[in-house]
């Protein structure tokens, strides 16, 4: 019976600390912040601005086997179950015509290596690999550094 008391009165005290801590900060991160820096929960903090993307230009790959970067805006693209807009210009189909790069063949074979007559669905969703590049500054700090031979 002892033992069951001090195993509840040790309960109620951990409760009543984290309910002071909350009433310090009620709804708040704890303390945590992210890279992006800290905001309470109740509060809205406005969004950040909209990032410039350089237009038209040829963007140099920066390691060996990198997914191509994007060279336009994406915007407005949907790239879903239902359609996919970088097909419209990219697809081996669409290329010649739209002026634009045409997809690797790596992208029409599947797991089994079988080439495919159209985008492996584990391909389909370009924006997993492949993003625009924008003048966005790093979260965090970054000392790469781009292999010569790529220069």
């Amino acid at each position: 019976m002892k033992k069951l008391l001090v195993a509840i009165l040790s309960v109620s005290a951990l409760l009543a600390s984290v309910v002071q801590a909350e009433s310090n900060n009620p709804g708040g991160i704890g303390g945590v912040e992210s890279l992006r820096g800290s905001s309470q929960l109740e509060e809205t903090r406005p969004a950040d601005a909209f990032k410039k993307y350089p237009r038209e230009q040829v963007l140099e790959s920066s390691y060996v086997y990198q997914p191509p970067l994007v060279p336009h805006n994406i915007r407005s693209y949907e790239v879903s179950l239902n359609a996919n807009k970088c097909l419209a210009c990219h697809s081996w189909k669409n290329a010649k015509e739209m002026g634009a790069t045409k997809i690797s063949v790596t992208h029409y074979v599947n797991r089994e290596d079988a080439v495919l007559a159209d985008v492996s669905p584990r391909r389909y969703f370009c924006l997993q690999c492949h993003v625009p590049q924008a003048n966005a500054q790093p979260l965090v700090d970054n000392k790469f550094k781009s292999v010569d031979a790529l220069k």
